[in-house]
């Protein structure tokens, strides 16, 4: 029978990827590549992340690693993980053949093993379930994973049922893979899916976040997202997203494209929102994101929205992107204004309305705001027009304390 081989990719010639194969033992067929970097490069598409799948136990990884004087990091050594870190800083995670001894739906016992195919039997999805030796190239598919890759199938490996009661977190992972390779969706896996949709409530929110932003970058996000809340799947755990903010979605993914604006998935979580900034911050709390994403999803979702270079100088211009984009998706042509022009400096400080004979104070800080107001509502004058809008804001100040 003819063996099939990985084809050639830049990935394969990191520094120092082919030493670290080697100390695994990969020369014995100890040691193999797995996942994503052997899915990805069947598809011709750039790998990021590189994994190792190999027979030997964690500890003698760490000593065969530390006896080499490459880096080890231990990140799940109870379920057989360690990450090296090779000449050129990138990682590589490798992890000992498991199968699984008990499962709750968020977290598994394993236990280790030398059988591949066993390894293979509890991963997710036959398109994950790809090995390739790093010496020979030569392939081993134990689940047809390849077939589904070439007809855009993502499929459970063994009853989807089953794989979802033992994480939760594949209901997700299907629809967030489906995205990014599928076609037309298994049935069986998106009917397991649905039943089982509940189950999200028992995962924690870092975990759904974590696979909702993936998902909402991918290729085939907006047909995605129409499927997942056609069946209720995410009704559980965002109510919030329902038919008319998939479509607002797919309007705020459109404008992205045609203004050459890099997808984001903190934008398009707020896209797929109502336009209510309360509601957008109680979502980014429950799913316990970043200050930083909390403040860009209320601010994406205010109701006012100035005009862009007003935009771009009061919130910078990733927050101006989010507002200008979910308000005006189909205006490209201000996008790209949005995405291109850098706003000066506003050229006073507080030290010019002293100099004009203001108190140190209160007043100091209301005369320069009203200035820098008037000076962005006339477009951003230049300096001579600027002192004369503060002298302007000055004399009048001037004559209504003299009045009062």
């Amino acid at each position: 029978m003819e063996h099939l081989t990985l084809p050639d990719a830049t990935w394969q010639t990191r520094p120092g990827l082919s030493e670290l194969c080697d100390v695994l033992g990969a020369t014995h067929g100890q040691t193999r590549f797995v996942g994503g970097a052997v899915r990805d490069t069947l598809l011709g598409i750039e790998v990021s992340d590189v994994d190792l799948a190999t027979r030997h136990s964690p500890e003698e990884v760490l000593d065969r690693l530390r006896g080499a004087r490459i880096k080890a990091v231990p990140t799940g050594l109870a379920h057989g993980t360690i990450t090296a870190v090779l000449a050129d800083g990138k990682p590589v995670e490798i992890t000992t053949l498991r199968s699984d001894v008990a499962t709750d739906g968020r977290h598994a016992t394993v236990a280790f093993t030398d059988d591949w195919r066993e390894d293979a039997a509890r991963r997710d999805f036959t398109i994950n379930a790809l090995y390739a030796d790093p010496v020979t190239r030569e392939l081993f598919d134990y689940f047809d994973g390849r077939a589904d890759l070439a007809s855009g199938r993502v499929r459970f490996i063994g009853d989807p049922l089953q794989r979802i009661a033992e994480d939760h977190l594949r209901i997700l992972r299907f629809f967030r893979f489906h995205a990014r390779f599928g076609d037309v969706p298994d049935a069986a896996g998106l009917e397991a899916c649905a039943t089982r949709a509940n189950d999200l409530m028992a995962l924690s929110r870092e975990r759904i976040a974590a696979e909702l932003l993936k998902l909402l970058v991918a290729p085939g996000a907006v047909a995605t997202l129409m499927l997942m809340v056609g069946r209720g799947i995410l009704l559980p755990v965002l109510p919030e997203i329902v038919l008319t903010g998939v479509e607002a979605f797919a309007r705020v993914a459109a404008g992205e494209l045609a203004a050459g604006v890099d997808r984001d998935p903190i934008r398009r979580l707020a896209a797929i929102l109502p336009r209510d900034a309360k509601i957008g911050e109680d979502v980014a709390a429950r799913l316990k994101l970043s200050t930083l994403q909390r403040k860009r999803i209320v601010s994406a979702l205010l109701p006012d929205v100035p005009a862009p270079q007003e935009l771009v100088y009061r919130l910078g211009r990733e927050r101006a992107l989010d507002r200008w984009l979910i308000a005006h998706p189909a205006d490209a042509e201000r996008a790209q204004f949005i995405r291109d022009w850098t706003a000066p400096g506003f050229p006073l400080g507080g030290g010019a309305i002293v100099a004009r004979g203001v108190d140190k104070g209160p007043d100091v800080a209301r005369l320069l705001k009203l200035v820098e107001d008037q000076w962005i509502a006339e477009g951003f004058p230049d300096a001579d027009r600027t002192n004369q809008i503060a002298d302007d804001a000055v004399a009048q100040f001037k004559r209504s304390t003299t009045i009062a």
